[in-house]
């Protein structure tokens, strides 16, 4: 069953079709060659929506889209500019910290790009960056995103695995501001190393003071995310919630660029990027589903098991196979296919499912940046206007920060586990 499965998803996958399409298909093939009741078509498919932990998804989306849509991306990348600017290879240090900031914000690394991507590559541009170094740090700089909170691949890993979410959101931040070290410090050596361009402003102290009141309320969604995910009065949902409405006041009050067309724009959008997500993560429910029935967990925790029982060596070989999973399959269906299989095993070993959630989204979003199917690759290339191929050489020299911080939370558990367990007992 569970062959057959496989081979009519890959099928399916190669004859173009999207890839939630394939799941479904798929699956649904299956189900009724085996005699299987046709209703767990529908009562699968709905029931994995029936999650209150996934009202967080279309929340968070539509707060990064409102705070985008009152140009508060902008006013985070002056202020930082500001800062830093100057050095060496000033402004993609900017892309990195700015990331960092709006990762507090958006939770998704294509959000990340779509908002500042463009801005990004066409300043770095203008200060005669190659392109490909442009895309390739946007990218790399994206996959923060992901890890810090909010985060809509932890939360629908949370939601796979049945682990806390709030846990998870909060062990990303650790890893994510060693990817931001990581990065920083690899654009220090390279603008040595090849003479990176200083930014061009000369910014007074009322400059920088006037700059940083203005961006102050932008600086506080991320506080207030937090804030209120570590002092328990919030859990992912409620705190999306209280986002969106905050983002809507400082954009109408505040900034007094938010409008109602770009309201309902951005509530578009959001529609669009939330029918995706849910799309994908019920027809992967049935497909999970199918392989559960077959006891395909079962026999993959058997063998990883007889492979090893040391918790570094399991969480290696799941590197492996996420990084080539990356490649082919879209985040979010990994996540959903492949974190029920072999999360038992490993919490068998010793693995936390805190820490296995890290490495999880982390390599997912490595993924992202590697073809053939790396969603960002094409992303930038589209918004920037940069063939494929630069984009690809761009990204390279940045996946060793990326593949170093990977294998530094692989193996060093505390890093994802500590600031969870410290927050929350």
């Amino acid at each position: 069953m569970s062959l057959l499965l496989l081979v009519l998803f890959f099928l399916t996958l190669l004859m173009g079709a999207p890839i939630a399409v394939s799941m479904g298909l798929s699956s649904a093939v299956v189900i009724l060659l085996n005699d299987l009741p046709v209703s767990v078509l529908a009562q699968r498919s709905i029931n994995a929506l029936d999650s209150t932990p996934l009202l967080a998804v279309p929340l968070f989306i539509l707060a990064a889209n409102i705070l985008n849509a009152s140009g508060v991306t902008e006013h985070i990348f002056e202020l930082i500019r500001l800062f830093v600017g100057r050095i060496r290879g000033g402004i993609a240090q900017v892309t990195v910290l700015v990331s960092l900031v709006f990762s507090g914000i958006s939770g998704a690394a294509l959000a990340d790009i779509g908002a500042l991507g463009n801005m990004q590559i066409r300043m770095m541009r203008a200060q005669g960056y190659k392109d490909e170094f442009a895309a390739g740090i946007t990218m790399a700089a994206a996959t923060i995103g992901p890890i810090f909170p909010p985060s809509i691949p932890i939360i629908i890993f949370a939601a796979a695995a049945q682990v806390s979410a709030v846990k998870l959101l909060l062990a990303g931040i650790i890893p994510a501001l060693i990817i931001t070290v990581m990065l920083v410090g690899q654009i220090a050596i390279m603008a040595r190393i090849y003479q990176l361009p200083r930014d061009t402003t000369t910014p007074s102290l009322k400059v920088i003071v006037r700059k940083f009141i203005i961006s102050l309320p932008a600086l506080f969604a991320p506080v207030l995310l937090i804030g209120g995910l570590v002092s328990g009065l919030f859990g992912p949902t409620e705190v999306a919630g209280v986002t969106v409405i905050y983002a809507v006041l400082i954009g109408k009050l505040f900034y007094r660029k938010l409008t109602w067309k770009g309201l309902v724009s951005s509530a578009r959008e959001t529609v669009e990027a939330t029918a995706s997500v849910l799309f994908i993560f019920s027809t992967a429910a049935l497909f999970a589903w199918v392989l559960t029935i077959d006891r395909v967990p079962v026999a993959v925790s058997e063998f990883l098991l007889g492979v090893s029982d040391n918790p570094v060596v399991l969480l290696l070989i799941v590197n492996g196979l996420l990084l080539v999973a990356g490649m082919v399959l879209e985040s979010i269906a990994a996540i959903l296919i492949i974190a029920p299989i072999v999360t038992p095993a490993l919490a068998h070993a010793g693995v936390d499912p805190i820490q296995l959630g890290i490495v999880f989204v982390l390599n997912l979003m490595i993924g992202l940046l590697t073809p053939p199917v790396g969603m960002s690759l094409y992303m930038v290339s589209i918004i920037a206007g940069i063939p494929l191929p630069k984009v690809i050489r761009g990204v390279l020299p940045f996946l060793v920060s990326l593949l170093l911080s990977l294998l530094l939370v692989t193996l060093v558990p505390s890093l994802s586990t500590w600031l969870p367990n410290y927050m929350m007992k």
